[in-house]
């Protein structure tokens, strides 16, 4: 077994986590996430890392995401709601219990059909959604 110098593995614990980077919370819990609005979207940045983010997407009827891209790989779980998603050769509706992963820097859109929630988790984190 590897020792660890510095840190206690409390012997009540079956696992153990070694530090993060000073900083960056590795639980957020539900009253702790960050809302945030972009393009008219409303959603919750839950939790980021250096190399990842998983943000709670709150998509209303009336909004409108159009095609678009980033430099980020973008995986989704529809939670609630039904959506179109169109990328490359894809062009899906989708609804709760699907999911989704959009290469980096490829256009693609949604279409709200029926509003609800969705988990998309990026890396590397979106900037622009911090």
């Amino acid at each position: 077994m590897t020792k660890l110098v510095g840190h206690r593995r409390p012997e009540r614990y079956s696992c153990w986590i070694a530090p993060f980077k000073k900083g960056v919370k590795m639980i957020v819990t539900s009253d702790q996430g960050q809302k945030r609005t972009f393009l008219g979207v409303n959603f919750v940045v839950l939790s980021y890392g250096p190399e990842s983010m998983v943000a709670k997407m709150l998509y209303k009827k009336e909004d409108n995401v159009p095609f678009h891209k980033h430099p980020n790989e973008q995986s989704g779980y529809v939670v609630t709601g039904r959506y179109r998603i169109i990328f490359e050769d894809n062009d899906k509706i989708v609804v709760a219990g699907d999911s989704y992963s959009i290469p980096r820097n490829v256009q693609h859109c949604i279409e709200i059909i029926e509003p609800g929630e969705v988990v998309d988790f990026f890396t590397p984190p979106r900037q622009d959604y911090l």
